[in-house]
């Protein structure tokens, strides 16, 4: 009697359609779509275990909002002006005094707040960079049209870089930190001269870091090389590829706009399961497209050298 077929919808090791025989397969827009398609489920599923990646900030932020708060002056001239005040009272320093004398509500990080923020930090940091390997590695084989399997492909990634992966996972996470504490701090500086300069060039240290990172995970899982040569020949590619690196930018852009569209619109009609909408796809989405963009770059001035070599 012939086995009744299993429903197989979240099976991660069922590989889906490939390319057709004498099918154009140039890394083009239109292929694009098309790889798309067929390995849309391959990265649903690979979806699901990148959320690994983003829960953990997501509480972090949660607790963030919802902790204990102290109320705090969030004016600078709020001290002199009391002291003014205080010394020879006028009606217009009462004015400003009072213009002066809103509070903020600053989060107070108590000891519950410690014990839940720092270890999902530390879990972050520490498994980023093997949680980044795994995933590029699928997000590359489905590029490039290859058979995958979600789960072991994603374990084998890890497995095989693991010293590497951690270390470029430690440092990606060191820049982001500072980058975003550089940031912060040059949008609350008056402006001025130097700070206008400072904030100019941390934009364009952003962007060049941001487009060396669609590299850099993807050489290692592809070379054996060393961190510092992965260093060098992304920048090199980011400029390189300067076109398909802006086009993967626009492509993210495009689809995190849709994603805040789909859940703003849900919201306000009342639909509140729009929320749910972008973790489903679209971090995988997000890691495709620049997979996507980059690996021909690599394979052109790579991969295509030494093989023509031979």
């Amino acid at each position: 009697m012939e086995k009744k077929k299993k429903f197989k919808l979240f099976d991660m090791n069922r590989d889906g359609r490939g390319v057709e025989p004498g099918e154009d397969t140039r890394p083009t827009l239109k292929f694009f779509f098309k790889q798309l398609g067929r390995k849309f489920w391959k990265l649903f599923s690979l979806n699901l275990m990148m959320l690994v990646q983003i829960i953990p900030l997501l509480l972090i932020f949660y607790v963030h909002l919802t902790g204990p708060t102290s109320p705090t002056v969030g004016n600078v001239l709020y001290v002199p002006l009391l002291g003014a005040q205080t010394a020879a009272p006028t009606a217009a320093g009462s004015a400003l005094f009072n213009a002066a004398s809103g509070m903020l509500a600053i989060p107070t990080f108590n000891t519950y707040i410690y014990w839940v923020i720092i270890p999902l930090i530390v879990f972050t940091v520490v498994t980023y960079g093997w949680q980044k390997v795994g995933s590029v590695y699928v997000l590359r084989n489905l590029a490039r049209g290859d058979a995958v399997f979600v789960i072991s492909d994603y374990f084998h990634a890890i497995k095989r870089n693991l010293g590497q992966s951690f270390i470029l996972g430690l440092i990606d996470c060191a820049v982001i930190f500072m980058l975003g504490f550089d940031i912060l701090y040059f949008s609350g500086a008056p402006a001025g001269g130097f700070n206008t300069f400072m904030s100019a060039a941390l934009v364009a240290i952003v962007i060049i870091y941001l487009l060396m990172s669609f590299y850099t995970h993807l050489m290692l899982v592809t070379f054996d090389m060393k961190l510092s040569k992965i260093f060098k020949n992304a920048l090199i590619f980011s400029a390189l590829g300067i076109k398909r690196n802006l086009m993967a930018l626009l492509g993210i852009v495009l689809s995190v706009a849709l994603s805040a569209a789909i859940m703003f619109l849900g919201i306000q009609a009342g639909i509140y399961a729009t929320i749910i909408i972008p973790f489903l796809i679209l971090p995988a989405l997000i890691g495709f497209i620049y997979v996507y963009a980059a690996y021909p770059v690599i394979k052109k001035y790579m991969i295509d050298p030494v093989q023509n070599k031979n």
